[in-house]
């Protein structure tokens, strides 16, 4: 079965041949029938090219194909995909009970918990399967229908090649990645739309790991239900996405449900989704999503695979996540491009750009398939984070220190020089103090309007403190509790003190 480009489909694009000739270069080899795993981004064609595949492999060998989905919508949009090359297939869902022994079939598109329950009960026994294709290979629950298809080609398909569970490497199933193109080509390429990304600074310090080695959503809620960062999505929506149609991506159903009440107070058209909503529910709120151009969808992780919305503009992260594939199949939801869009945005709350890179930056996915230990393990943790956090005075407060000519102390820097002249670090706070306190006295008229703008430096001085903390490596929060209490009440002191002084 050699591969010729000029059977191709005219359907295909170029970066896609070359893949189906890599793929079928494995295919074709007589003497190597072991797994082949596949890795091309979101959005750029996968179910087009193993639909190309399984045309071929039938036309080829004559033998059966069986493609693997985790959810009954990728079923009936990849069974659609195949019958639109030619491919006639069934899909086994659990209105299927039974096979025929002569069905005419030359694929079958199934959901993994349905065919692996029909085989356990001998109600259907798929006989003469060349090859299996499983899409979304990265989920761990396929595995247990290998036993199956020990005399079958397996070809796994993702757009990460990065196991769901630490404890199940890929590269156990999978023995050679053949990767597709990257995101930046296909952006440059005009495939996919161009990403400008924002991203805020959020203390994740309340968030707990859980089992999966991700964020649970019990402490997610916590963090992201309260009212102080439901104010900072609504204002990030505002700075950057107000009128673009906007994709809201949220941890937990709760968190979801407040930034839908807030964004509606607000006045804004927005509905909420998650996977309690009825299926006629979910495709009324779909299709107003669709139709309405300003309008703002906030979910849980329903809409991250499966769902295919061209017109989206923004992009929210209003989470935290450690999982690599979670980040980018978020942004991908909004990578489609139109003819009219060639750009989205995406808004970071949940530091996953710092964790993670650029959504387009150069990843090596053959290094992540052999070594995801290693890669796990270098993932930028929470605290490596915040401490390259910069602090900037909102311009309103700024407005407030306008008599001043010097707003700013770099607490770093002053460390770093109170280091070489071998002085005692709390030189460093001393400094810090005394600028505090000259802004708040030169911007004031007596003491009592000066301590009233030392209390709205709450949130710098905290910064200054953590900012310290690193430095002399006592990062503790009994440590930096007692740091800021002790600050807070120096300073007013020193307010006294300068205008005492004065008199």
């Amino acid at each position: 079965m050699s591969i010729s480009t000029e059977n191709i489909e005219k359907t295909l694009y170029d970066y896609q041949q070359r893949d189906l000739h890599s793929i079928f270069e494995h295919l074709d080899n007589p003497a190597d029938h072991s797994n082949l795993l596949y890795q091309l981004p979101t959005g750029g064609g996968k179910t087009v090219v193993f639909s190309e595949i399984t045309r071929r492999f039938i036309a080829h060998r004559k033998e059966k194909v069986v493609v693997l989905t985790h959810r009954i919508e990728l079923s009936h949009q990849t069974s659609r995909m195949l019958r639109g090359f030619g491919v006639k297939n069934k899909i086994i869902n659990s209105d299927v009970k039974e096979l025929p022994a002569n069905d005419p079939h030359m694929c079958y598109v199934a959901m993994v918990e349905t065919l692996n329950n029909r085989l356990q009960e001998g109600t259907i026994s798929l006989k003469n399967i060349g090859l299996v294709i499983i899409d979304e290979a990265h989920y761990n629950s396929f595995r247990k229908l290998f036993k199956y298809f020990e005399a079958s080609t397996i070809l796994g398909v993702t757009a990460t090649p990065l196991s769901s569970n630490i404890k199940l490497p890929m590269k156990d199933h999978y023995k050679k990645l053949i990767v597709g193109q990257s995101i930046d080509s296909l952006i440059k390429n005009k495939y996919l739309a161009k990403a400008n990304m924002y991203s805020y600074d959020v203390s994740l310090k309340s968030l707990k790991l859980g089992i999966s080695g991700d964020y649970t959503v019990k402490s997610s809620d916590e963090l992201y239900g309260n009212q102080n960062m439901l104010g900072k999505l609504l204002g990030a929506y505002e700075e950057i996405a107000k009128g673009t149609k906007t994709l809201i991506f949220n941890n937990g159903i709760n968190t979801s449900r407040y930034v839908y009440e807030t964004f509606k107070k607000a006045g804004y058209p927005i509905r909420h989704l998650d996977n309690k909503n009825t299926a006629s529910e979910r495709r009324e709120i779909l299709d107003w999503f669709a139709k309405t151009p300003d309008a703002i969808l906030t979910s849980v992780s329903i809409l991250t695979t499966g769902f295919d919305e061209p017109t989206v503009e923004t992009i929210i992260l209003n989470r935290a996540t450690r999982s690599l594939t979670l980040y980018f199949q978020m942004i991908g939801r909004g990578s489609r491009i139109l003819p009219n869009k060639d750009e989205f945005t995406v808004v970071d709350l949940g530091n996953n750009i710092a964790r993670f890179g650029m959504w387009d930056a150069p990843i090596d996915w053959q290094e992540i398939f052999h070594f995801p230990d290693f890669y796990l393990e270098n993932i930028k943790n929470d605290e490596d984070i915040e401490r390259e956090f910069v602090y900037e005075m909102p311009p309103e407060l700024r407005e407030k220190f306008s008599k001043s000519d010097e707003i700013d102390f770099d607490v770093k820097a002053a460390y770093k020089e109170i280091f070489a002249k071998g002085l005692r670090s709390k030189t460093v706070l001393e400094q810090s103090i005394e600028q505090h306190a000259r802004i708040c006295v030169e911007n004031s008229k007596d003491v009592f309007e000066a301590r009233i703008l030392a209390k709205q430096l709450k949130d710098e001085i905290e910064y200054r403190v953590k900012q310290y903390s690193y430095c002399i490596m006592n990062n503790t929060k009994n440590y930096k509790d007692w740091l800021q209490e002790d600050y807070e009440r120096k300073l007013r002191l020193k307010i006294s003190q300068k205008f005492a002084s004065r008199m």
